[in-house]
This record gives C-alpha cells, structure tokens and sequence, in this order.
C-alpha cells in the first residue's frame, strides 16, 4: 500500500504537534518534518539533538511516522547535521532541492557533483538523499534530471518527483514519471492551477483543484510497484490559521485516497 503523508511545512505558523495531530485527523499515515531554515522549521536541525526526544514522542504518540524530512539546500555542514538527526530520530530520506539556474550547464554539473558527494556522506547514516527537479533550477526538467541519474551512481541517491514542478516546464507529470520511476524513492505532490512560476495559492495546490491528471500520476506509481512516501507538499500558508491548513490536507487526502484506491494503490 502506498502511504500518504504532509509535509509540515503547511502547518508552518503552529507548532509541530498541532502539525502532526491534524495531519493524523486528516486520515494520513505518516508525515513528513519541515527543516527549510527560514520558512518552518519543525526540525532545527541546528538543535536537533535537544529536540530529538520531543519529536520522536509526539510521533509515537499519535502513531503517525515521520517518513522524511526536506531540508532545501546542498549546504554540506547543514546536510550532515539532517543525516545525523534523520538517523537519530529514523527519518529514512533527505529531500533537497538542486540549487543553480536554469540552462546554466556549470550550475547542472556543480550541482550533481554535490550531489554526489553527499550521497556518498549518507551512506554511513543509513538515509536517502534525494532531489526533485526545480523550476529555475540547474536540474529543472526531466532531461536535466535523467543526466544526474546516470552520472550519480550512489544507493543512496534517489529522486524526488514534484508533479508540479514538471507541470509548469510544460511536461506531462505522468510520462516524466515513467521516464524516471527506477530512481523515485520519495514523491513531493500537489496540484497546480496554470503555468507558474509559482504553484499559485495554497488552496490551488490541494490536490484535484488544478490541472495535473493526478490520476494518471497515481496509476504510474502503482504500475511501477512504487512503496516510497507520498508527501503532499503545500507552500505558501505561513500565515493561515490551523483550520486552512486542515481543510487543504483533508480535502487532498480524499483526492489522493480516492485515486489510489481507484488504482489499486490503496
């Protein structure tokens, strides 16, 4: 069964308990722990150690795991320290983005040779590091992503698909995906209403709101035997009160749900 989660990014003005209780009311398995420095940090990654305890209790608690955390950036010292607390607190994948520009071929293979390296760093922890094409990104399509596949040999590299990423570099989410699924061990999903840049407002991104075939996506997914987390990731709800926020991840659980069931994913 494919497990569905939140990113707590969504929840970004409330504590994480209040994240986490109304992920687990919205019918979720599991979570996923926001440690973007500057936008929400449920995790600080540079106190992690005195919070580990906390974070682990509250998981417990409400039964819900934590099956990833997004960290954002490829800053080596800041990626050890989210290794260190992934292993620690048993949150199994690293997600970041590729950081760069766009059609800027020294950014792409800088990019991937950090990539690398980190991947390489992982190993010993026993975490993922994987990575999702970005919009403006060194790795921003499917095409700059298949290159890092193929350069990054590490089993403990893997990419993150954002459908709506790829959405708004005018592909199709679901034939990128197929081009790429052998090396998808987390996907980040929303749905997007237009072109971009941005994914557009929060509620545009619950998922079944915008245009993206959510269905197909899911249907790829279940073809492929995918058993990787499926975090919904909302951004934008820095300020919305925890009702907001609830009725988003609710209303993109009964989508998401509904989806998987209707393709045997659930």
């Amino acid at each position: 069964m494919i497990k569905l989660g939140v990113n707590t990014v969504l929840f970004g003005k409330h504590d994480f308990r209040t994240a986490m209780q109304h992920i687990k009311w919205a019918g979720y398995d599991a979570a996923e722990i926001s440690a973007l420095k500057g936008m929400c940090e449920h995790l600080c990654l540079d106190t992690w150690k005195k919070d580990a305890a906390d974070i682990k209790a509250i998981a417990e608690d409400l039964e819900l795991p934590i099956s990833a955390m997004e960290e954002g950036g490829l800053d080596e010292d800041r990626l050890m320290l989210a290794f260190e607390a992934g292993a620690a607190i048993g949150i199994p994948i690293v997600n970041v983005g590729p950081g760069g520009s766009k059609d800027v071929s020294e950014d792409l293979s800088r990019s991937i040779a950090t990539l690398a390296k980190m991947a390489e760093k992982a190993e010993p922890f026993g975490v993922k590091l994987c990575v999702k094409a970005h919009v403006g990104a060194a790795i921003w399509n499917t095409p700059t992503t298949i290159v890092a596949m193929a350069k990054i040999d590490s089993h403990a590299f893997g990419i993150d698909m954002d459908p709506s990423h790829i959405h708004r570099c005018k592909e199709v989410p679901k034939d990128a995906l197929r081009q790429v699924i052998s090396r998808v061990r987390h996907v980040h999903i929303r749905d997007c209403m237009g072109p971009g840049p941005s994914p557009g407002l929060p509620e545009m991104q619950a998922c079944g709101r915008g245009e993206i075939d959510l269905m197909g996506y899911c249907k790829v997914l279940v073809d492929a035997k995918f058993d990787g987390p499926v975090n919904l990731e909302v951004i934008g709800a820095g300020d919305y009160e925890v009702s907001r926020c609830a009725i988003i991840a609710a209303e993109s659980y009964g989508y998401l749900n509904a989806c998987l069931k209707a393709c045997g994913g659930r």
